[in-house]
């Protein structure tokens, strides 16, 4: 069982931040710590959380979430640390009516594998991004950081050779920090049953997922180098996230 609290930050404002350093992967190595951080918004962090985000040393933010969510959001506090921002947003404006006419509106492995329908461009420059190792420390997030991100991290896990069941235990995760994202949000009035459902995640999902690239797409790694992200650019990311 992978343990949380090592890799979580417990930011007041912020949600499902974490580290995924550490994991073991291809030929025996591990992912480095402090690297890759995943998590969800982080507009609404107190001056203590900017303190403490600003200790990272985080150099590349990569944002996943619609111009809506963003223009709603903002960026958070790493726009004022001089930090390199690079929007990539995987679902269009539409794209969420799209996925209910496809999938159905609740959270599902069946869903993710429908943002593989839109443009698969955002895939690509993230991708680029974490083949180069100036973006280091990256953090990678959505909204919430646990389906969008989810998707990415297990892409980016499954590139480094992080075996599948820890692929899917490390999506999981994102529902041990729920409880606490449900009392910050009734704290300030925000509260309500669809959002609570919303925060977590169906455990199944990633390996519903992962079950679906296999049938469509022959697998992620042939996905991916199918979208450009050759082998050339999957080595380049496992020089820089796995440890000597």
């Amino acid at each position: 069982m992978i343990d949380f609290e090592e890799r979580h930050f417990p930011f007041e404002g912020c949600f499902n931040f974490r580290d995924v350093g550490g994991y073991p992967a291809a030929n025996g190595r591990r992912l480095r710590w402090g690297f890759y951080f995943r998590a969800g918004r982080q507009d609404r962090m107190t001056l203590k959380d900017h303190e403490k985000i600003a200790d990272l040393g985080i150099r590349t933010q990569i944002d996943l979430r619609r111009r809506d969510e963003l223009e709603d959001q903002g960026r958070g506090p790493l726009g004022s640390m001089g930090v390199d921002y690079r929007w990539h947003s995987v679902i269009p404006p539409n794209g969420s009516k799209v996925l209910n006419a496809a999938a159905g509106e609740g959270i599902s492995g069946q869903r993710y594998l429908r943002y593989l329908d839109f443009d698969s461009t955002p895939w690509l420059h993230v991708f680029e991004l974490l083949a180069n190792p100036e973006s280091y420390p990256v953090v990678v997030h959505c909204t919430a950081g646990k389906d969008r991100t989810g998707v990415t991290t297990a892409f980016l896990l499954t590139v480094l050779g992080v075996e599948r069941v820890l692929i899917e235990e490390d999506f999981i995760l994102s529902n041990r920090d729920q409880p606490r994202h449900v009392k910050f949000l009734e704290s300030k009035g925000l509260s309500s049953g669809s959002v609570h459902r919303n925060l977590g995640v169906p455990e199944d999902a990633m390996s519903v997922f992962l079950d679906g690239m296999e049938k469509e797409h022959g697998g992620v790694l042939p996905y991916l180098r199918r979208i450009g992200i050759d082998d050339e650019m999957q080595a380049a990311v496992r020089r820089v996230l796995l440890e000597d």
